[in-house]
């Protein structure tokens, strides 16, 4: 009777692994990721996409410890394009969270979209001023910056240079009046210009030929992606550089770098991220990019980065479970190792963290990089959150 129990026993067990091991695993966690992936402006967006897939890489396919499955799409820097796959996203997908977003336009036009529907926005490189201020909500959160920032970080360097007469470029839509606002925020002198180029001028010979005339103290630009490659490329063509000092926020970088080489060195560039940056995090991330991709990465690579990290650390505490307000909970507390080293987010969950400015130098391999100069601002707060009627 022993050997019988024994073995009914042993059969019992056998019966049962085979169906243990045919119970269905859980579903991965749907992220929408949208950015610019085509047309002129594809390196930033691109950039975007390979920082964000690398930390999914390098966890085997998983953010905190849970499956994901990551739905790429183009935007095409057309926000009427943009709103039809917000549309796509949450009816046909039923996507639980959307990061990416490269610019401002694009993201002003579909965020409220995506809020309402419940869908937790990441964003990770746009960060429109109404968003931090008056139409700032609970399902949006920020992990790149405030685009006021960085130009205020500038303005504050060019105050500390004593330049008197600076000429502000930008394109003629929300990013550039964010970025031109913001450095005046900081630089409180009159400008001696400040001109706005539509969005796909590509030949700014008549605006150098102004400055030429004007001779200013300095000139300040916002031109990112293609735009920054002809910009600067422009100014060395035309003799100023060296003779009127470039000051830039997204115009030279990881992006751009590669393609202007020698023809950007000296333009100094204010940012949150530079490779150089000691955070532990930050040299992991930067050889892993360079070793996975061959190049160096930007700013728009490394706040991706840090998006998935903290979608990631988000996804561990809820332990997969994508309901709204844990989500929002999870991503409030920012429980991730930045790239950037110091963050924390503020009332209208857009950052607070340090900026910095560098200058485009060689590196030790002799190719044009990021070189930092100085922090320029420390836990920095934006300028809209007292606006925000989350605080």
């Amino acid at each position: 009777m022993k050997l019988l129990a024994s073995v009914l026993a042993s059969l019992a067990l056998g019966l049962a692994h085979p169906a243990q091991a045919q119970q269905p695993s859980p579903a991965p966690v749907k992220i929408g990721f949208m950015a610019e992936l085509s047309g002129p402006q594809a390196a930033l967006g691109q950039d975007m996409l390979d920082g964000f897939m690398l930390a999914v890489q390098q966890n085997g396919g998983q953010l905190g410890d849970v499956p994901v499955q990551v739905l790429r799409r183009d935007t095409q820097l057309k926000p009427e394009v943009a709103s039809q796959i917000a549309d796509e996203l949450i009816e046909k997908e039923k996507v639980p969270i959307v990061t990416g977003l490269t610019f401002a336009n694009v993201m002003m036009a579909v965020t409220k979209k995506l809020t309402s529907a419940g869908v937790i926005v990441v964003g990770a490189n746009a960060g429109p001023a109404p968003l931090a201020g008056s139409q700032c909500t609970p399902n949006l959160f920020v992990v790149a910056k405030q685009n006021d920032q960085t130009a205020e970080a500038m303005g504050r360097y060019a105050v500390d240079q004593g330049y008197q007469r600076i000429v502000a470029m930008a394109p003629n839509y929300q990013a550039g009046k964010d970025y031109v606002g913001g450095f005046k925020r900081s630089y409180t002198r009159p400008l001696a210009d400040e001109v706005y180029t539509p969005l796909s001028q590509l030949d700014f010979s008549a605006e150098l030929a102004r400055i030429a005339a004007e001779k200013p103290d300095a000139v300040y630009v916002f031109y990112p992606g293609g735009l920054g490659v002809a910009f600067v490329r422009a100014y060395q063509q035309a003799g100023l550089m060296g003779k009127i000092p470039l000051l830039s926020v997204s115009t030279t970088d990881g992006t751009t770098l590669p393609a202007l080489k020698d023809s950007a060195l000296g333009v100094l560039h204010a940012s949150v991220w530079g490779p150089d940056l000691p955070a532990p995090a930050n040299r992991r991330f930067v050889a892993d990019f360079e070793a996975q991709y061959k190049r160096t990465p930007s700013e728009y690579a490394a706040q991706a980065y840090d998006a998935a990290q903290l979608i990631g650390s988000a996804l561990r505490k809820t332990k997969g479970s994508t309901d709204a307000a844990a989500l929002r909970a999870a991503l409030k507390a920012a429980d991730f190792a930045s790239v950037r080293g110091s963050f924390r987010f503020g009332p209208n969950q857009f950052p607070v963290q340090d900026f910095h400015v560098f200058q485009v130098a060689r590196d030790a391999k002799g190719n044009a990089n990021l070189k930092t100069v100085t922090r320029q601002l420390t836990a920095h707060h934006d300028a809209y959150v007292q606006d925000c009627p989350m605080k």
